[in-house]
């Protein structure tokens, strides 16, 4: 049992048992490695990575590696979701110096955490032109030994390139956050690196394009631009009916190994079911579309089925692997079938249509003749109560299947995103239980991560907050999240909790010419503050922080988060036309800023049949990131419901934009018209 038995990190848990003798990211662990004179060895990993559980087979848990490790190196494992600073540094420091990166990310350190050594997943034994890992360590404790000037000046110039890369010279002079132009700009660029076959953008791997597909929806409400909503559809179209989708039981794989959709890297994780979740429910509220709905629907019970915690909060992952049936851990194993485990299921004239319907063939779309489910071809008739027989029998058989691991850990930023989505999800198709998910959710962390100073905790697990401070994107998704809340229950607690960690944001994370970091300004000194604007899995913090100021300026009427939230967005002035792609959920709360946003006061007594139907209607305008407060005559919960009395005795809407509001209406129709739904 090595020092990792003590974490709340499951991945970190993984390793407890290995024989190297692993230390958490800790200062003593630098110590220790200037006592003993000795290069660490970082390893950041996850734990529904594949190639984090191959490599730690193949030479972590290897007895001849570990006394390897043990004897010339400081062996520190971090777990990327609980430390995504210490990810993003030295992710920074590969990917700069090698022109790529990923998972497992394999760094060697002096004892001062400077890098000098790169690299990800590294074999057993030499192939496909890669060392064997053994020989990388070899290599390294051979240049510690006999070459450490060498060594010094390596770190020395990786941290000094790092230290001298600024954001500064991207921001434009004014600040100012991207005009029309810039985002016809950014919709020219998507177009033309757009797949008008399969959907999606770029080639193989494929990732679900979250917070680009938000912004074309935005766009498209604002201008009406057709190419815009196209895009969004034939993408969410090929994704639902792809294998990416999980055609059994709902919720979405981390991304497609190829260019059509059809194979997944087969982990779940909450943000993307988070994100999508809420791009197919906007879908559903620009074009109504059935698919669209259904999707939603079913991804939102997958988070609730598989990923609520005990304490009502939302886990981290669903690993890829799992047992076969032979005790053999294989990627896909859960979800892959074939023809003849069809027929095992179903008979052979249900199964023959399960195949059809399916695509499962006999020579396979995955690894030994299985299949992933996907829709092919679901043009003509098709017998609904059939399908839906099929898909229950398949399910209760794959029940029956052993499951992949699940990452229980709370992390705040993704259970915002969770809130989010539930929230508006519940609100738009009758679904209470969502919207009770979602507010439970948010209990937990104002329970559990919050302390008194409203700072928050990155992690919980059990019940119990975790040792790592929250970084920017905890605060601003859980204030996206504790915002849309707000707007779906009327509740106005949650625009407090949120106006608190966006003060946080202000005084921890901002910079005086309005740039933000990725950590807070007292957070442990890594080699580096990360700071990095653009999108990855997961929105931006920093365009996270500027989305919820904004809507938070709207609710309430702060200049200063206003202010805040216009000079964060002159980032996306100056990547919009660059890396659109990259910058997605930037361009959707540009939109937003450009549309105003829309604030819409819905005023009447909770319940009255006029007031559901009025904030319905609120809650189902598609103009870009409009603000919904709901309450009743005389609330001052939320300012933007300040002396907006009854019009006749009848609950009544408000809609105001730039400072100017129009008269208020009793009519949902003539409401719905106003906000574009």
């Amino acid at each position: 049992m090595n020092r990792l038995a003590g974490v709340t990190s499951p991945y970190l848990l993984q390793h407890a048992d290995n024989p190297v003798d692993w230390w958490p990211w800790t200062s003593e662990a630098f110590e220790e490695a200037r006592r003993r004179d000795v290069p660490v060895l970082l390893s950041v990993g996850y734990s529904a990575c594949h190639w984090c559980h191959v490599m730690a087979h193949e030479s972590f848990e290897d007895q001849a590696t570990a006394a390897l490790i043990n004897e010339h190196f400081v062996a520190v494992k971090v777990d990327r979701e609980e430390r995504p600073d210490v990810d993003a540094v030295y992710m920074e420091a590969v990917q700069a110096a090698t022109g790529q990166g990923g998972w497992p990310m394999t760094v060697f350190l002096t004892p001062d955490a400077e890098p000098f050594y790169f690299g990800t997943y590294f074999p057993p034994e030499p192939r496909h032109g890669m060392p064997s890992f053994g020989q990388i360590l070899e290599g390294v404790r051979s240049a510690w030994a006999d070459r450490r000037d060498e060594v010094g000046e390596v770190a020395g110039r990786i941290v000094a390139d790092l230290a001298g890369r600024s954001l500064a010279g991207a921001m434009p002079a004014d600040r100012r956050p991207p005009g029309p132009e810039e985002l016809l700009g950014a919709l020219m660029g998507l177009t033309r690196e757009f797949d008008a076959v399969h959907g999606g953008f770029g080639g193989a791997p494929k990732f679900p394009p979250s917070m680009v597909l938000e912004f074309l929806l935005r766009h498209h409400a604002r201008t009406g631009s057709e190419a815009a909503l196209e895009m969004v559809q034939a993408t969410g179209a090929a994704m639902a009916r792809g294998g990416i989708y999980d055609q059994l039981g709902g919720g979405f794989a981390r991304y497609a190994v190829d260019a059509t959709w059809t194979v997944p890297h087969f982990e779940k994780m909450l943000y993307d079911n988070a994100l999508l979740c809420r791009t197919y429910a906007h879908l559903w509220r620009s074009t109504g579309s059935d698919l669209a709905r259904r999707i939603a629907v079913e991804t939102a019970d997958f988070m609730v089925r598989e990923l609520r915690t005990e304490q009502g909060g939302f886990a981290s992952a669903l690993d890829a692997d799992s047992d076969d049936g032979t005790g053999k851990h294989v990627e896909g194993a859960y979800y892959v079938w074939t023809p003849e485990q069809l027929r095992a299921v179903l008979g052979d004239e249900d199964a023959e249509f399960a195949a059809t319907y399916f695509g499962v063939t006999e020579e396979g779309t995955f690894e030994e003749g299985a299949s992933v489910l996907q829709l092919p071809d679901t043009e003509g008739l098709v017998d609904a109560e059939r399908v839906a027989s099929v898909k229950r029998r398949l399910l209760a058989a794959r029940d029956e299947r052993p499951r992949p691991g699940r990452d229980d850990k709370v992390v705040a930023s993704w259970n915002g995103l969770a809130i989010a989505a539930l929230a508006e999800t519940g609100a738009y198709f009758d679904r209470p239980d969502l919207i009770q998910a979602a507010t439970d959710a948010a209990d937990l962390l104002v329970r559990v991560h919050m302390d008194w100073h409203a700072r928050l905790h990155r992690t919980s697990r059990d019940g119990a907050p975790g040792a790592n401070s929250g970084v920017l994107e905890d605060y601003a998704n859980v204030a996206e999240g504790f915002l849309t809340l707000a707007s779906v229950t009327g509740e106005g607690v949650w625009v407090e909790f949120a106006g608190f960690f966006l003060d946080t944001v202000l005084l921890q994370f901002t910079s005086e010419d309005g740039a933000l970091y990725d950590t807070a300004a007292d957070a442990e000194a890594l080699i580096r503050r990360p700071q990095d604007p653009t999108d990855n899995a997961t929105p931006s913090g920093w365009t996270a922080a500027a989305g919820a100021l904004l809507s938070y300026a709207a609710l309430t009427g702060s200049g200063l988060h206003r202010d805040a939230a216009e000079r964060a967005l002159g980032i996306v002035t100056a990547l919009a036309g660059r890396a659109p792609r990259f910058i997605g959920w930037g361009l959707a709360v540009a939109e937003a800023a450009l549309d105003g946003p829309r604030e819409v006061a819905v005023v009447g007594a909770q319940g009255d049949p006029a007031t559901v139907a009025l904030h319905r209607a609120a809650l189902l305008g598609t103009a870009p990131g409009a603000v919904v407060a709901l309450g009743a005559p005389g609330a001052d919960e939320v300012p933007l419901l300040q002396d907006r009395p009854l019009v006749d005795g009848q609950p009544a809407a408000y809609v105001c934009r730039h400072f100017t509001c129009e008269q208020p209406t009793t009519d949902p129709e003539e409401l719905t018209v106003r906000l574009g739904g």
